[in-house]
């Protein structure tokens, strides 16, 4: 009984946490200007001094799991000796998927490859075919494996140290065999949990906020409702409102739920859009960026271009970014991926969490991807030329059913971000209550207040520009507590090696 008051106990974490959010906010609502101009200074800083960095990160990671996926460690269970997995595949794969990608899949499927064919390239000229054979390339290579593998290392030590070794599911924890467990229970380890929880809030929150710009463009689209800051505090007020209630149902019920909703809903536009669209040029497409991703995956993942300071500011504004994203939402979606994770292999985790959504990720960029890009291309439309925010949109228009489809991609999008805000309150959550699995409802709703008050303020402090620097100085500091995280996990893992022999 003692044991499980302790756990249900929120923390000093929370507390400090919260505070410093909420800081934030205040903040960023009394002095949006001056925010914006100071994140900008700092971001533009990271990009000169660290641009390095991020790359080489990556991939070092990429080739971690790679090496796990072979090694002998691979047959162990993240979970007790012959436990079974909690979910199905299905139920599974699309809990990662939404998770793991959601608004930010529906608001670049489309605008990403665009902007690299017509409007921005480190390569080629825009508008020319090599820049259009590069476009899809450059998406998966930023929607890709690199992403995937940040979740996959995060999510593998969690799952490792929580379910195999029994350790709380905090980011300290995982870092006990490095330091020892005195100084993770101490401030330390505190400090270590706080960076994982404004690591969360910051990458979450601005998901949240390209989500509510979509939706309000969208929603001008299609019905000419003004896409003013009005709206888009309306659209996060709802979308609040239900992933509150999807809290409070719990994580099997609400998010599992959801979560296979939305998969058939996005597929259904998928497949729809692929047999109305203009599919041989879909399927050349995909072939052919597929086949350049493979053979330039390494000098994409390498790529600086220091001599060209034009190329080395997209691929800060591109590459960079998306890195620093994606390592905003480790702590989040790699907890968040442990949990249903559960008696699954390390091979298998490592194959259903990094390649799986990679290629379905490359599908729906194909489909979405290559029908823009041919509406472009032969005069039919011009996606280039409109807002970001509504590519999509202007791009289902020109196929029959388009309207349909438009108002279904708006509930997809409104799905994810119910989906990713409820699976983020839960993390926040474990965080807050010293890793407790079954996190109290009313600490999980205080961190889903904080992300819509969070998501607000970045769209104050400047919209897409605000949410990009924020997730790039976010991600610094916990992209190194990622390396010791890496760190802890081989020294437990090294320790297995006489059993693991042993059953051989």
């Amino acid at each position: 009984m003692k044991q499980t008051e302790k756990k249900k106990h929120v923390s000093l974490v929370f507390w400090i946490s919260l505070l410093l959010c909420s800081l934030f906010v205040l903040v960023g609502a009394i002095f949006p200007k001056q925010m914006e101009q100071t994140t900008q200074s700092i971001t533009t800083w990271i990009g000169q001094n660290f641009s390095w960095y991020y790359l080489l990160l990556l991939l070092a990671i990429f080739l971690i799991c790679v090496y796990l996926l072979f090694s002998r460690y691979s047959q162990i269970t993240l979970g007790e000796e012959g436990e079974e997995p909690e979910f199905s595949l299905k139920s599974w794969f699309a809990m990662l998927f939404s998770a793991g990608m959601g608004i930010g899949l529906v608001f670049w499927t489309t605008a990403e490859p665009i902007s690299h064919a017509y409007t921005a390239t480190p390569i080629h000229q825009v508008g020319t075919q090599a820049a259009i054979d590069d476009s899809l390339q450059f998406a998966f290579f930023h929607w890709g494996i690199h992403a995937w593998a940040v979740y996959a290392i995060v999510a593998l030590a969690f799952a490792y140290f929580n379910f195999h070794k029994g350790y709380p599911g905090l980011v300290s924890a995982t870092l006990t065999p490095l330091f020892g467990e005195k100084r993770m229970q101490g401030p330390l380890g505190k400090l270590l949990d706080i960076l994982a929880i404004i690591a969360t809030v910051t990458g979450v929150s601005a998901t949240l906020g390209f989500g509510a710009l979509q939706i309000s463009e969208g929603l001008n689209f299609l019905f000419h409702i003004p896409a003013n800051f009005t709206t888009q505090i309306l659209i996060i007020i709802i979308a609040t409102a239900l992933f509150i209630w999807s809290t409070w149902s719990g994580i099997s019920k609400g998010i599992k739920i959801l979560s296979n909703i939305n998969m058939i809903l996005a597929f259904i536009v998928l497949v729809v859009v692929f047999i109305i669209g203009p599919t041989l040029y879909i399927l050349n497409m995909f072939t052919n960026s597929l086949g350049n991703y493979i053979a330039h995956f390494f000098d994409m993942s390498l790529r600086l271009t220091i001599n060209n300071p034009e190329k080395t500011q997209w691929i800060q504004n591109w590459t960079v970014f998306y890195w620093a994203w994606w390592i905003s939402w480790a702590p989040f979606v790699g907890i968040f991926i442990a949990r249903v994770s559960r008696g699954r292999t390390i091979k298998e985790f490592i194959v259903g969490v990094l390649f799986v959504p990679s290629f379905v990720c490359f599908i729906f960029f194909a489909v979405f991807g290559a029908s823009a890009i041919y509406l472009q291309d032969t005069g039919i439309a011009n996606i280039a030329g409109g807002a970001i925010e509504t590519a999509t949109f202007t791009t289902l228009e020109h196929f029959p059913l388009g309207f349909v489809m438009s108002i279904v991609t708006l509930v997809v999008v409104m799905i994810f971000f119910v989906t990713s805000a409820d699976s983020a309150t839960y993390v926040l959550g474990m965080l807050s209550t010293n890793g407790d699995n079954h996190p109290n409802s009313w600490v999980k709703v205080s961190w889903g207040i904080m992300l819509a008050l969070f998501a607000l303020i970045m769209l104050l402090t400047g919209g897409t520009q605000a949410i990009q620097n924020l997730l790039i100085i976010a991600a610094l500091p916990f992209s190194f507590v990622i390396i010791f995280m890496i760190w802890s996990l081989f020294k437990a893992l090294a320790a297995e090696r006489p059993r693991l022999s042993k059953r051989k």
